[in-house]
């Protein structure tokens, strides 16, 4: 048996605290454009099954049981009580939470009660330039409190993510971009934005990002699929993370699906990235243990980061526990099995990637 007693959950965001009927409760399972096609569910999805596996047991019924029964007993128990018998039930200790996503979601100290774990905050670079212009009045302002936001913020929160950053491969450049690029970006974008906007000028994007890597916290940047319509191989930050080298900065690679075996490559040749194993494996389910295999071929074992990626619903914080746990167990016992491995090395692996990475990588306990 390999046993993972302690899971820091080290990507996730807050639960949402409204009650959901079927419609709603399915649009939080998959990042669709628009509700399931007449006829279909979301719940026929890898992630949909896993859910009616994992959850209905942490609310008293049974495994499988049809999604209309789990709905109602969810609703039942009230959206408090649901949401905590559920958290308590995966097993995470310590969630590191990105706060940048809009709606009503529950914050780190929140989200940390009703799990009874510790929490910590993940800043999102988008969000924090948002604030910023939404209280500078020029463009000169703007930057010089820009700078010293990022700063202030690593001194509490664990890591800064970003989104946008990667998703513009200008903004990924072997180097910071000059003060006049600076300058005129920033121009442009506070002339034209609205409430709510953030900044998708790849130079501003940069200047960000390299802000974040001059502050010392380690910086998630998104890869994988993303939101409908985007996909970021993880490959073309070679340049930006060779250039990040031993600034003392670490790059977490997060999700990574269907690139995980890309973002594991470059985890092998930098000692300064680290690759997430955990989103990828809510989306393929049952077939979570391939994948999870497939990120052990090529990253070494104390650069793989757990984490559930979960958003809006509690039970996707217990599915990514569950399902990562199940496929550790599986790719790890089998190798021990061969004897390939030896039970010690594995118990020792499965700690790495369960918590004790995470907490030599965000300085936690």
């Amino acid at each position: 048996m390999i046993e993972t007693p302690s899971l820091v959950d080290q990507y996730c965001h807050g639960v949402l605290r409204t009650e959901l009927g079927l419609g709603t409760f399915e649009a939080q399972l998959a990042r669709t454009e628009g509700p399931p096609a007449p006829g279909t569910t979301l719940f026929d999805t890898q992630t949909g099954f896993a859910v009616r596996r994992w959850c209905p047991p942490l609310l008293g019924l049974e495994p499988h049981c049809p999604p209309a029964r789990y709905l109602a007993r969810r609703r039942e128990l009230g959206v408090l009580e649901a949401g905590r018998r559920l958290l308590r039930g995966s097993g995470i200790t310590a969630y590191l939470v990105d706060t940048g996503l809009p709606g009503d979601l529950t914050g780190p100290t929140e989200l940390g009660l009703a799990g009874d774990a510790e929490a910590h905050e993940i800043v999102r670079l988008e969000q924090l330039a948002e604030q910023v212009a939404d209280t500078s009045g020029t463009v000169d302002s703007f930057l010089a409190n820009l700078a010293e936001s990022v700063h202030a913020a690593a001194a509490h929160a664990v890591a800064f993510t970003s989104v946008d950053g990667v998703r513009h491969g200008p903004a990924l450049a072997p180097e910071p971009p000059g003060p006049g690029e600076v300058r005129g970006a920033a121009g442009r974008w506070l002339a034209a934005r609205r409430v709510g906007d953030g900044p998708s000028d790849p130079v501003l994007l940069r200047h960000l990002l390299w802000i974040a890597v001059s502050s010392g916290r380690p910086l998630q940047l998104h890869a994988g699929l993303a939101a409908p319509g985007t996909r970021v191989d993880p490959v073309p930050l070679t340049d930006f993370v060779r250039a990040t080298a031993g600034l003392g900065t670490d790059l977490v690679l997060l999700h990574g699906y269907p690139y995980h075996r890309h973002a594991a490559h470059l985890a092998g040749v930098f000692p300064h990235v680290y690759a997430d194993c955990g989103a990828a494996l809510v989306r393929t389910g049952a077939r979570a243990a391939t994948v999870l295999a497939e990120v052990l071929e090529l990253a070494p074992f104390g650069k793989i980061l757990f984490s559930s990626g979960a958003r809006g619903l509690p039970e996707l914080h217990v599915v990514g526990a569950h399902l990562f746990r199940e496929a550790l167990a599986r790719v790890l016992g089998a190798w021990v099995t061969e004897g390939a491995w030896s039970p010690d090395d594995a118990q020792r692996v499965a700690g790495l990637i369960a918590s004790g990475n995470a907490g030599r990588v965000y300085g936690i306990a």
